[in-house]
């Protein structure tokens, strides 16, 4: 059908009179009982709608999916006071963000495959919304091992590893079901959960267990309505990693309770010496897995948006349904930028382990300045970190009676000291304050003199309740 319009003038009995279209007569038809009309135009008769009644005045509302959206740890930082101290230059340790002070530069085979894939004139048009079949084989192969194997056909291309949490957590569930979330957590669940209108139950972390899962708290929130388990590790914010056994009990949780995984492995890999960090695929026999990973953080290009999910769908318990559901999403934008993806099998192939050594060496020198140096710090209790690119430090408020919350400290601290670093109610855990460990490491050391400074100067031996707890 072309794009031209339709004249169609109606009479005071209901009966259309002549109409034109670009200036020629067009025959008319009696209106039915719909308060359809029809007209011809070149032999063919269109239906055309006749106008009841109109809107009077403008009135355009948001959908309610922008309503329930929300990021909390932008309505918490949008919402802080952050005028730093003009007398110290401003150390932001709060942004999980490997690039922002330069130190961390992807490596030149990863730029090199890049320019190959721009110089080829091969991918600048769209890709298929599920990624190139020769790329999806790259990511296969990367990570398929005997225990856990891949095919293309289990890997979905996307835009970033949020896309791909997007897509696990949208064809796994609708809205009225719930999902389970580590508690403290990444805050891109609970914004994109919410939205669709899927509940979402927290599950604790144990500090005092290097932020192991609360099983028996965990399996008390599953009902019949939980449609996904989600298991972050290595960790957002915690910095933790799970050993294979503790990984083997929350796989058993779920094989009990029939609830699917959904792994975010975006950290795979990016652990300290004397860890690893298998993934929950390669240990799981009966529970199907969707691992979402990408190249941010271990290959130090968050720009470049490129996730993935892995389908790993054990006893065929998500058969083609599921499979068939992830296509049809992905096909609700165009997927993954066609040109890291014209990139990938040689990132992936060609990335010298080097490369990935120097990043691990940053972390673990400023993760050992960060523990060692804070835990001396009267009132602050970090938490010894294991992967990811973070800490976290736990503050007795108690102790600091001229503070409400972690989110006031966290201010202050900008105020005073021009150190930044993420108040943890962002992550529905308070009292605590995440540390981003990709910064230079005489930057580190500077934070953490700073940070000493702020406390000393306002700690209280004394607790707010008035006990003398410390001699």
């Amino acid at each position: 059908m072309d794009n031209n319009s339709y004249l169609v003038k109606m009479n005071g009995n209901g009966v259309c009179g002549k109409s034109t279209l670009n200036g020629k007569s067009l025959s008319g038809n009696a209106v039915n009982g719909n308060g359809l009309g029809h007209v011809t135009t070149n032999g063919s008769s269109y239906p055309a709608k006749v106008a009841k009644s109109r809107r009077l005045k403008w009135e355009v509302k948001p959908s309610e999916m922008a309503n329930n959206t929300l990021n909390p740890i932008r309505s918490i930082v949008d919402e802080m006071k952050l005028t730093p101290n003009p007398d110290k230059p401003m150390i932001a340790l709060s942004i999980g963000d490997p690039t922002v002070f330069g130190n961390l530069p992807t490596d030149d085979s990863v730029l090199q495959a890049m320019k190959d894939a721009i110089d080829s004139h091969k991918y600048n048009g769209y890709a298929p919304s599920v990624g190139y079949v020769k790329s999806r084989e790259a990511v296969a192969n990367f990570y398929s091992c005997p225990e856990a194997p891949l095919e293309a056909e289990d890997v979905i291309l996307t835009s970033g590893c949020s896309h791909a949490i997007d897509l696990a957590i949208s064809v796994l569930c609708n809205p009225g079901d719930n999902i389970l979330v580590p508690r403290p957590g990444f805050s891109l669940y609970k914004t994109l959960a919410v939205s669709m209108g899927i509940k979402v139950k927290f599950y604790d972390l144990l500090p005092e267990k290097e932020w192991e899962v609360d099983l028996q708290h965990m399996e008390s929130l599953i009902d019949e309505s939980t449609s996904c388990l989600i298991v972050t590790n290595p960790s957002n914010p915690c910095g933790s990693v799970f050993s294979k056994d503790h990984l083997q009990k929350i796989i058993k949780v779920a094989s009990r309770h029939c609830v699917p995984i959904l792994a975010d492995e975006i950290y795979s890999d990016m652990v300290l010496p004397g860890c690893s960090s298998p993934s929950m695929a390669s240990l799981s026999s009966d529970v199907p897995i969707m691992s979402c990973g990408g190249l941010a953080k271990r290959w130090l290009v968050p720009g470049w948006r490129m996730g993935w999910v892995l389908i790993h769908d054990r006893d065929n318990v998500f058969g083609s349904a599921i499979r068939q559901g992830l296509v049809k999403l992905s096909q609700r934008i165009l997927g993954a930028c066609s040109l890291v993806q014209g990139a990938l099998e040689g990132i992936l192939n060609n990335t010298p382990q080097s490369f990935y050594n120097n990043t691990i060496s940053l972390l673990k020198t400023n993760s050992e300045i960060c523990f060692n140096e804070l835990s001396s710090v009267p009132g602050l209790n970090p938490v010894r970190t294991s992967g990811a690119m973070y800490l976290m430090v736990g503050i007795d408020l108690d102790h600091f009676p001229g503070f409400k919350n972690d989110v006031d400290f966290t201010e202050r601290m900008v105020t005073e000291q021009s150190v930044f670093c993420l108040p943890t109610s962002a992550f529905e855990f308070p009292n605590f304050f995440r540390v981003v460990l990709t910064v230079p490491e005489q930057m580190m050391v500077e934070a953490c003199v700073r940070i000493r400074q702020f406390c000393l100067c306002h700690y209280q031996h004394h607790s707010r309740h008035g006990n003398h707890l410390d001699q």
